[in-house]
């Protein structure tokens, strides 16, 4: 007859800690670089609604927004988004810039064209973040 055994042999035990300590090592890196992934869509996503409002903003108006604050108060945005690396509402506004020999236009240069991030940091492509 067959004999049954309650429990495991401690080399059973070691052999199963081992392997999932191995998977364990293998794992962890590419959960983090899948946390940071998911973080740069998000940033890439937010950075793209921000510039579509700015220019929806401008094809109607016929004038860049003064700050953000204004895509809202117009209902191009509902609410400023939070940048998912700062945990913050911030967002760095570049300012029109008249091209050389281009005439200055004050009403023009005091809106916002675009938004970059603050943060400070690269991403796994290895490009900047504050480039994006």
């Amino acid at each position: 007859m067959f004999r049954t055994r309650n429990g495991f042999t401690l080399v059973e035990a070691l052999i199963v800690l081992a392997m999932i300590g191995i998977l364990v090592v293998i794992l962890i890196p590419q959960y983090k670089n899948s946390v940071i992934r998911a973080k740069e869509a998000v940033l890439k996503e937010n950075l793209f609604q921000i510039r579509d409002a700015i220019n929806k903003y401008y094809f109607d108006k016929k004038k860049y927004p003064a700050g953000i604050e204004d895509l809202v108060s117009s209902r191009y945005l509902r609410d400023i988004p939070e940048n998912p690396f700062t945990r913050k509402r911030e967002w760095e506004p570049v300012f029109n810039e008249p091209l050389p020999g281009e005439e200055y236009d004050p009403e023009m240069s005091e809106g916002i064209v675009d938004v970059r991030s603050r943060h400070h940091g690269r991403a796994l492509d290895g490009s900047d973040y504050r480039e994006w």
